[in-house]
């Protein structure tokens, strides 16, 4: 199987697309100390495989609890303090075992670990292969949203193992799915046609699906290996892979992380966003449409009702795009197009979130 290179102004590494859990040969080298971090169920299921595959001078473990709702300082306090009692050093190495959140702790925690240590990603669940684990954002939430503290620290390796997926729970498949029609409906109308005419595959066994996924998994990494490398740090094409994403935070701090996985918040802000864009006349209603349709064959069905519009438009102002007062919002034109738009007046933003009341 392929290995991509990534290649950005402060780091290159390899997204290795291969078998790790299975494949004996497979191993993970380092000369320091190794502190690999994980939640107990991930621990559960994959830590008395992976720990053998590592080869270094010593090899701890750190287990935080799992889920968005612990995404918080606290944990990462909880993971720093796990670093120093091991006494981990400049040139020691951590691992993040686990989904999206853990990719994103660890990748903070490493990253202003003593000013910096390097770290590895093994992303355990879909949203982290084609997204979390790559490109190298880490951060928490706070009380004012999500992922507002932070930084930009790029993993030494990512490996993705689709095997992983054949024990992940099919809500977390799904929710992970809303991530690959976010890449594929701003960057590439041919894959997006693609999951359309094999979205079907998707109601076979968990096996059968994770194996038929990694075409799509290939093809969302590439897409944001290729983005990433052109804006390192989101201040211009980079935003593009937040379509979706500006509703979808909104959603997940009004109901306090609990009511939604991730990538359901994102398919229900892909869906706001849609219209959007026809309330701006960049998509037509039969894009957005088959969209709509795409996000419902995979499951992603949910719906949010916006109980307080006034409160909801509010919250887009603590959004990571916006800047003086002026939102930003990223929006796909047609299939395969995106727009980044600053103009969006408040009386259009609230007739669209009318239309979700």
């Amino acid at each position: 199987m392929p290995t991509l290179h990534i290649q950005t102004p402060s780091a290159t590494y390899p997204v290795i697309i291969d078998r790790l859990l299975h494949d004996e040969r497979a191993q993970i080298q380092h000369p320091g100390k190794v502190l690999l971090v994980s939640n107990p169920k991930i621990a559960g299921l994959y830590l008395h495989k992976i720990l053998p595959k590592i080869r270094a001078s010593e090899v701890f473990v750190c287990i935080v609890p799992d889920g968005e709702a612990h995404k918080t300082m606290r944990t990462i306090e909880q993971i720093l303090e796990c670093a120093f009692a091991h006494k981990l050093d400049r040139k020691s190495l951590m691992i993040a075992l686990g989904g999206g959140v853990i990719s994103d702790m660890v990748g903070f925690a490493s990253g202003i670990y003593e000013r910096g240590i390097e770290y590895i990603s093994i992303p355990t669940t879909l949203l982290a292969q084609v997204d979390a684990s790559v490109g190298g954002k880490c951060g928490v939430n706070n009380a004012y949203g999500k992922n507002l503290i932070g930084l930009f620290h790029q993993p030494k390796a990512v490996y993705i193992d689709v095997d992983f997926l054949s024990t992940l729970p099919p809500r977390e498949l799904r929710a992970g799915l809303a991530e690959v029609v976010k890449v594929f409906a701003c960057f590439d109308s041919g894959a997006f046609e693609r999951l359309e005419a094999e979205s079907s595959a998707c109601d076979l066994g968990l096996d059968s699906r994770a194996s038929g996924l990694v075409p799509f998994i290939q093809r969302a990494i590439e897409i944001k290996a290729q983005v990433v490398e052109q804006d390192e740090r989101e201040s211009g094409i980079r935003a593009a892979l937040n379509y979706g994403h500006t509703f979808a935070h909104v959603i997940e701090n009004l109901t306090n992380y609990r009511e939604f996985l991730h990538g359901e918040a994102v398919g229900i802000g892909i869906r706001m966003a849609n219209a959007l864009s026809q309330e701006l006349g960049i998509m037509s209603e039969t894009e957005s449409r088959r969209i709509d349709s795409l996000l419902d064959r995979l499951g992603l069905q949910q719906h949010y009702g916006v109980r307080d519009v006034e409160e909801f438009y509010k919250c887009f102002f603590l959004d990571k795009k916006s800047t003086n007062n002026t939102l930003c919002f990223v929006l796909a034109r047609g299939i395969g197009g995106f727009e980044l738009r600053s103009d969006v007046s408040k009386e259009q933003l609230y007739k669209v979130l009318g239309k979700f009341a």
